[in-house]
């Protein structure tokens, strides 16, 4: 049997929870696929590529802030996404049920497998675990597959900002979601 004739092996697919440590190989992914989603004109705010110390500080400092939970996406093993929640100041008693949606990406060599989703459905599970009841997020309006995909997750748009972002000399409209999960 030739080569071609085989049936391929699906990907393996996951979302995981970073905790407290990166090994070299995950940093090294995790770097290498922000840089694919910034160069490709999604990298969750920055616009240039960020040297790759500052980026690995970003990662390293991301996953031990208290109130940030990283989970990132892995297509055979490898981190090719990823997705912040992050949680309310304690003092912040009035908005306690919020968490915030942030850093949502995926890689432009994974896209396709439904990762992008898998990884908002790990935070919607992650706020409902931990008692909180909506999620917020916001994104540029240039994102059009990440808007499309909030807004078939039920994600409703509740505002728009018409310079929410300057990117290459010009301003940039922003929209801002929500979701409610659960009622309080």
């Amino acid at each position: 049997m030739n080569q071609s004739a085989q049936p391929k092996t699906p990907p393996e697919l996951s979302i995981d929870y970073l905790r407290q440590e990166l090994s070299l190989t995950d940093l090294n992914d995790l770097c290498d696929a922000t840089d694919a989603a910034i160069e490709d004109g999604g990298g969750f705010g920055w616009v240039e590529l960020p040297a790759r110390d500052i980026l690995e500080r970003y990662w390293q400092g991301s996953i031990i802030m208290p109130l940030r939970d990283v989970f990132v996406a892995r297509l055979d093993g490898v981190i090719c996404g990823t997705v912040q929640m992050v949680h309310p100041p304690k003092h912040n008693e009035a908005q306690s049920h919020v968490v915030h949606l942030t850093s949502h990406f995926v890689a432009p060599w994974a896209r396709g497998h439904g990762l992008a989703k898998m990884l908002v459905s790990r935070v919607e599970q992650q706020a409902k675990n931990s008692g909180y009841s909506v999620v917020n997020l916001d994104v540029r309006e240039t994102q059009e597959a990440a808007i499309s995909l909030y807004e078939s997750m039920e994600f409703e748009r509740y505002a728009t900002h018409p310079a929410y972002a300057y990117v290459d000399g010009h301003y940039v409209a922003g929209h801002y979601y929500m979701k409610i999960l659960d009622a309080v």
